[in-house]
């Protein structure tokens, strides 16, 4: 018998309002422990929560963008659990009347296009942190992030296996960056994912019994903690085992996962609406306006890069995961350069330069019009493509004008043809047997020729001048 697994995702992204959900305390990561930190967020007897408006005007925002509803009435809730990073005994939720339901995200699988229905998107507070000192043997709770906004996305069980819930987490990531609401960073902790997950027999409808996956940091955790748990459960099914419906950690050290209790149900939360907060009351006119400002978001500018510039499929993805890489593509594009030619240097050299220096595309020296202007010196024959290379680091890293550096330090490409032959005449010479082998039909060789001429001239010289020169002296040799 074979299995397959059915995999729905609940994901919290943090979002940017400089104000908590229900305080004015700051939201500013990496503050000291404890310092950003009032009654309301502390939970102290009497303090009222007041509503942040701009935190419903982003979440908002995240529902439009990927088709929910947005309802004009919604409902808080008390979520009652006790936790040490908890200081009201409960979070401040939605349960019964969300903010948005019913939307979709479409994504990309081997198989094609598959929609991954999103049930709802709700709006919530975050708990503190708990920090543990294993050389001291403590606990320390850190209320620094307790009251700071969430959105829980929550999908539908659409998801079939590791690489589509990556793909579908990238593409909310991809989302909420455009829409400037969150910073999506797995690893700082303010887009974090849990996973439900089952498997079942293949071709069966009825769901199996799912395990929830918390402690999932990265994407690559996600993938292995996925892989893990698919295989587990699958193996127990196999053994005539029944799978234990229950929260499991993802281990980073072993890969695997573990037990870390029973599952709970919302029963068990003891749900129901909190007499300290009015409903929300969202108007149409509110949601137009929020709908009208939205973006050109990930897909759709895809797919227009796709028809506008004549880029393959794979390249336009990768341009537009990110709003400034997309928008530096088009800057450059605008010079009047060809659009591959900026995507190949951009997908290539540019993507290593902004991973090894950490930075974004907005925050680098090398400006749209630089890296035109460097396309430009070498479709003119100004300098070689391979110059161009040898240089990118050195002109991303000090934004300096390609044209004035490659003045500077006389890399203008050598295209005399009286002078390239010369140099040609040189190299046979020096590679007499070399030659004999050409003439014998060793026809690789030309290479071998080829960059023993780039060596002589430190790579400034024209390469198709080179080849068109080199194939002509060995076939006036020949005769």
């Amino acid at each position: 018998m074979t299995y397959e697994a059915v995999i729905g995702l609940e994901v919290h992204a943090q979002l940017n309002t400089r104000s908590k959900l229900f305080c004015s305390c700051s939201t500013g990561f990496g503050q000291e422990p404890n310092t950003n930190v009032c009654p309301v967020c502390c939970g102290m007897p009497g303090a009222l929560p007041v509503m942040n408006k701009k935190a419903v005007e982003f979440a908002a925002k995240m529902a439009l963008a990927v088709g929910c509803t947005v309802n004009t009435d919604s409902v808080f809730a008390r979520k009652n659990y006790f936790y040490p990073d908890l200081p009201k005994g409960y979070q401040i939720s939605q349960y019964e009347t969300p903010l948005a339901e019913h939307g979709w995200l479409d994504i990309e699988t081997p198989d094609g296009e598959k929609s991954v229905h999103i049930i709802r998107i709700h709006m919530e507070d975050d708990a503190g942190k708990s920090i543990h000192s294993p050389s001291e043997n403590m606990s320390f709770v850190d209320l620094n992030r307790t009251g700071v906004p969430l959105i829980e996305i929550v999908s539908g069980p659409d998801l079939s296996s590791s690489d589509e819930a990556v793909a579908y987490l990238k593409g909310l990531r991809s989302i909420l960056r455009y829409l400037g609401i969150c910073d999506a960073n797995l690893e700082e902790g303010n887009f974090r994912c849990d996973a439900n997950v089952s498997v079942r027999p293949c071709g069966e409808t009825k769901l199996g019994t799912r395990t929830e996956l918390k402690n999932l940091n990265s994407f690559r955790h996600v993938h292995k903690a996925l892989e893990f748990e698919i295989s587990r459960q699958t193996a127990l099914l196999e053994d005539g085992e029944a799978v234990v419906q229950e929260t499991r950690l993802f281990d980073q050290d072993t890969g695997g996962t573990r037990s870390m209790r029973g599952k709970e149900e919302a029963h068990d939360y003891r749900y129901f609406p909190d007499p300290d907060l009015v409903p929300i009351t969202v108007r149409e006119d509110e949601i137009r306006v929020w709908r009208e400002q939205l973006p050109e978001l990930p897909q759709a500018r895809a797919r227009r890069f796709v028809h506008t510039y004549a880029l393959p499929p794979a390249d336009a993805l990768l341009l537009t995961q990110e709003r400034d890489l997309a928008d530096y593509f088009e800057a450059a594009a605008a010079r009047g350069v060809s659009p591959k030619d900026v995507s190949n240097w951009m997908l290539t050299e540019m993507l290593r330069e902004l991973k090894e220096q950490d930075m974004k595309a907005a925050e680098a020296p090398f400006h749209p019009s630089q890296l035109a202007d460097l396309i430009n010196l070498i479709d003119q024959g100004s300098i070689s493509n391979t110059i161009g290379k040898q240089i990118f680091s050195e002109l991303f890293q000090s934004g300096q004008d390609p044209k004035e550096y490659v003045q500077a330090r006389n890399l203008v490409q050598i295209s005399d043809h009286s002078q390239l032959e010369q140099i040609i005449e040189q190299v046979l010479e020096e590679n007499p047997d070399e030659v004999q082998a050409y003439l014998g039909g060793k026809s690789k060789l030309l290479s071998f020729f080829m960059g023993q001429v780039m060596k002589k001239t430190k790579g400034q010289a024209n390469p198709q001048m080179v080849n068109t020169l080199l194939k002509s002296k060995m076939k006036s040799e020949k005769t």
